[in-house]
């Protein structure tokens, strides 16, 4: 460990899911079972997308960009981890890599919000407005929707990233599993609280931005479901849109309490955990809640292995 009086350090260490020796080889096995949980069902959701034409609309191809998002954010972390909990060695991560892995897990994080937002709105104009849905969801629209996505995305974590490591650290020690912003600010010497007042800004911003268009489109949705004269329709549509909404709030829910919070009320233990549901949880149950439950994708499946 570095000394106090250090304001700029080359390298990090990253002390990892647990310090503990007895569970190294359990997390290990667990993590990695996780991480090929994750690799399976995204890219299955992908390629069976690419696969069935039936599935090339606007709404599969938002889910595809959402699974191609987990697989990114989730690539951003367990595979450091994973050696991390092998190899001594392998828990040192460079100041560069540091920067490029909180940037490209920030960016590939807040895309994934604006992706979901736009699922909420895809869904609303489906069900509320059908007629139209062909017109207003066009291909050129849809692609403009998600190229901002990725735009705000990297706008969003650039100014994030640079706000994080403009300031002088005193500690190369992070007690974290990855490069994140919170553990990376209480190792700050100087004043921080410019700092954490832009990160919460952008956050804030993204956040608040998103799931007001969330729940504006689910709620218009639930009204028109209500409505609907077939109790195994409403049954159906609430089904899906609860199982929706619970992924978004456990996504939003967990990075909001990480991000927004004090730093003087962070425990680095209770953060690890909440860093877990929306970086590795969130991508493992995103396959299962927009796609498994999902009648058109369960057709699609059959239709596959019949040709098989």
């Amino acid at each position: 460990m570095v000394g106090d009086n250090e304001t700029f350090v080359s390298r990090f260490i990253l002390l990892g899911f647990t310090t503990r020796a007895e569970l190294q080889v359990l997390c290990f096995v667990l993590l990695l079972a996780i991480y090929v949980a994750i690799l399976i069902g995204n890219l299955g959701v992908i390629l069976l997308i690419r696969i069935d034409p039936r599935l090339h609309t606007p709404m599969y191809f938002f889910l595809s960009h959402l699974s191609f998002l987990d697989i990114c954010y989730s690539s951003t972390i367990i595979p450091r981890s994973l050696v991390g909990v092998l190899v001594e060695k392998g828990k040192v991560i460079s100041f560069i890599g540091c920067v490029t892995q909180l940037f490209a897990f920030a960016t590939w994080a807040t895309t994934e919000g604006y992706v979901l937002a736009i699922m909420a709105y895809d869904r609303h104009v489906a069900i509320c407005t059908p007629l139209l849905y062909p017109v207003v969801m066009s291909r050129r629209f849809s692609t403009g929707m998600l190229a901002g996505a990725y735009l705000t995305g990297v706008i969003s974590s650039t100014t994030h990233t640079i706000s994080i490591f403009r300031t002088p650290f005193c500690s190369r020690v992070i007690h974290h599993f990855f490069c994140d912003g919170p553990p990376l600010l209480a190792l700050s010497c100087s004043d921080s609280r410019s700092s954490q007042a832009v990160v919460g800004a952008v956050v804030g911003f993204n956040v608040l931005g998103t799931t007001v268009l969330i729940l504006l489109s689910y709620s218009s949705v639930l009204s028109a479901v209500l409505r609907l004269r077939s109790a195994a329709g409403r049954h159906k549509a609430l089904s899906t849109c609860a199982s929706h909404l619970l992924s978004v709030a456990l996504y939003y829910g967990s990075s909001l309490s990480v991000y927004l919070r004090p730093l003087s009320s962070h425990s680095s233990e209770q953060d690890k955990v909440l860093s877990v549901l929306y970086s590795i949880a969130v991508p493992l149950l995103n396959p299962l809640v927009y796609s498994l439950r999902n009648t058109d994708v369960k057709d699609a499946v059959r239709r596959v292995r019949s040709k098989i």
